[in-house]
């Protein structure tokens, strides 16, 4: 089944999408936030365009957040994730996306990617290939995509 990735961040949001079989992810793009609104506008055009069948959005860790923050990254992202579901019919997997920016950033250097070039995309693939290797080792699960007429 193929999935889009998220790596979600506050001025950017980096895409990654699946194959059909669900082994491998690749980037797809980046998009520069302007609105929620719009963020769900163009995510849900993605996942139309590449026939997604749910959505895995990376929830950083709250390890290094200090203790006197009462809203953290994760919280914010939680919280947008919320908003999100309100606009989508599919499935939204929240998945652990610790250390993928600084993987993302070895990635684009052996892609030979310039320097300073963002990497919210390849952040997204990471997040969504963590995922898929983990349902592939039984330790996570596919959403249940079953649609209101019992047909997968």
């Amino acid at each position: 089944m193929r999935l889009i990735g998220i790596d979600h961040g506050m001025a950017r949001i980096g895409v990654a999408v699946c194959d059909r079989s669900g082994l491998i992810a690749r980037e797809v793009t980046i998009i520069t936030r302007k609105s929620k609104r719009d963020d769900f506008v163009k995510l849900n055009a993605l996942a139309a365009e590449h026939a997604a069948k749910g959505f895995v959005v990376g929830i950083p860790s709250d390890f290094d957040a200090p203790d006197d923050i009462d809203f953290t990254q994760a919280d914010r992202v939680r919280a947008w994730v919320e908003c999100f579901k309100a606009t989508t019919t599919l499935p939204i997997i929240p998945w652990d996306e610790q250390l993928t920016t600084v993987d993302a950033h070895e990635m684009a250097h052996r892609l030979k990617r310039p320097l300073r070039a963002h990497v919210d995309d390849l952040a997204a693939r990471l997040i969504l290939q963590s995922y898929l290797d983990a349902v592939r080792e039984g330790l996570a699960t596919l959403p249940d995509v079953t649609s209101a007429d019992g047909q997968p």
